[in-house]
């Protein structure tokens, strides 16, 4: 019987590329959003109406009927006005998408800290532009996080107190005017303002002279500053001299605000201020030595009227008394490094809130208010952390909108 030839080993197939390497060079979806039906058909049929309107203002227009002509554009007006309200319909989002993790959160982190806690979130309805509500998610994590850990006492210490065994935070929206402010609250035992006044000294933030003088809001704003922390060890959970002062840079960042208030043995409250839309902005006109500037009405506390002697300056600083307080004084001009020319006798002070403290913006004048549309600041200028936006006006002059904490 013969030698059993043996099998040619047949070509191996080519492997199937793995599912990681096949995407490798895919490129990203753009990002997306979901939008119910019932939104999409009302969009849908205010842009009828725009179609509608339109036809009928060049028909006057072609037949030379200024009545009906006037009216269409009036028409035009509202009917664009809708037309806008109902795109940014498209762009916001409940604001309960972001919070209705966090009591979970707390509880998980007063468990480990063998702590109790209630969470009570109130205003979760209020909707906000999603590229805001997506940037504010970290920020409420880290200050609901801190008011567990640094706010809330241990069971036995609040029954001392007289203050039921669990500890309370309220995360409480409100909308004001075209701004939404979200407080975080708690009841606990305060901010230790000494403990933050011997920790500005060290560092070097403040004389230690000037120190003991210092109100409580202002000892406060202490913790905005990088690696000021206030804990006597550092934990997981926070403590690490970090967190307070990314908190307020992402608000700078989004054009809003962040303050805190703490009462020693009652609690404390942060509470953030962001506008509802990123997109459509009402602004101030201001003229600044030839120039226009825009500034988010947000901002503006209010318009003041000085003599220029009123103005007083020590070295590289101005500061003026205002309902018979101290505030410093900012010539825009230079701020934007725009040749100055004579100045007026009478000073324009517009006054807006920098980091927790009043400053004077001193213009030219003002041109009013007005509703604009912000585009994003040109590839070129993007580094330039002041301008942040630009918005072109109706006779054709673009024109950049200022961020207030980047003045400084």
């Amino acid at each position: 019987m013969g030698r059993a030839r043996k099998k040619r080993p047949e070509a191996a197939a080519p492997a199937a590329a793995s599912p990681r390497s096949a995407n490798v060079d895919a490129p990203r979806p753009p990002p997306s959003v979901r939008v119910s039906t019932e939104t999409l058909d009302r969009f849908l049929s205010t842009v009828g109406e725009v179609i509608l309107n339109s036809s009928q203002v060049r028909t006057a227009a072609e037949s030379g009927d200024a009545g009906n002509h006037a009216a269409g554009l009036d028409r035009m007006d509202r009917v664009v006005g809708e037309l806008q309200r109902r795109a940014l319909e498209l762009r916001t989002t409940p604001l309960l998408r972001i919070v209705e993790p966090l009591p979970r959160m707390a509880r998980d982190v007063a468990q480990r800290l063998d702590k109790r806690v209630e969470v009570e979130l109130r205003g979760g309805d209020l909707e906000l532009d999603r590229s805001i509500l997506d940037r504010l998610s970290d920020p409420l994590v880290h200050l609901v996080r801190n008011a567990v850990d640094h706010g809330i006492e241990e069971p036995a210490a609040r029954l001392a107190a007289g203050k039921p065994e669990a500890g309370r935070v309220v995360i409480d929206a409100r909308r004001e005017n075209d701004t939404i402010r979200i407080a975080v609250r708690d009841d606990g035992a305060g901010m230790d303002l000494e403990a933050v006044r011997e920790r500005a000294v060290e560092a070097g933030l403040v004389h230690p002279g000037i120190a003991e003088d210092l109100a409580a809001e202002q000892l406060a704003a202490f913790v905005f500053h990088p690696g000021l922390s206030t804990a006597k060890t550092v934990s997981e959970i926070s403590g690490r001299g970090v967190g307070m002062d990314a908190v307020r840079a992402t608000l700078d960042s989004l054009g809003g605000s962040v303050e805190v208030v703490t009462h020693a043995g009652q609690g404390t409250t942060t509470t953030l201020t962001v506008p509802i839309t990123a997109a459509v902005q009402r602004v101030l006109l201001l003229e600044v030595e030839g120039e226009c500037v825009a500034l988010p009405i947000a901002r503006v506390e209010r318009i003041v009227e000085l003599q220029a002697e009123a103005v007083e300056t020590s070295g590289s600083e101005a500061f003026a008394l205002v309902d018979d307080e101290p505030v410093p004084v900012l010539s825009l001009a230079q701020c934007l490094r725009l040749p100055e020319v004579v100045a007026d006798r009478v000073v324009t002070l517009v006054l807006t809130e920098v980091r927790g403290e009043m400053l004077g913006v001193c213009v030219r004048r003002v041109l009013g208010q007005q509703q604009i549309y912000v585009k994003p600041v040109p590839e070129l200028l993007a580094s330039v952390k002041v301008l942040a936006g630009l918005t072109i006006l109706g006779d054709g002059r673009p024109v950049f909108v200022l961020e207030p904490n980047h003045l400084l």
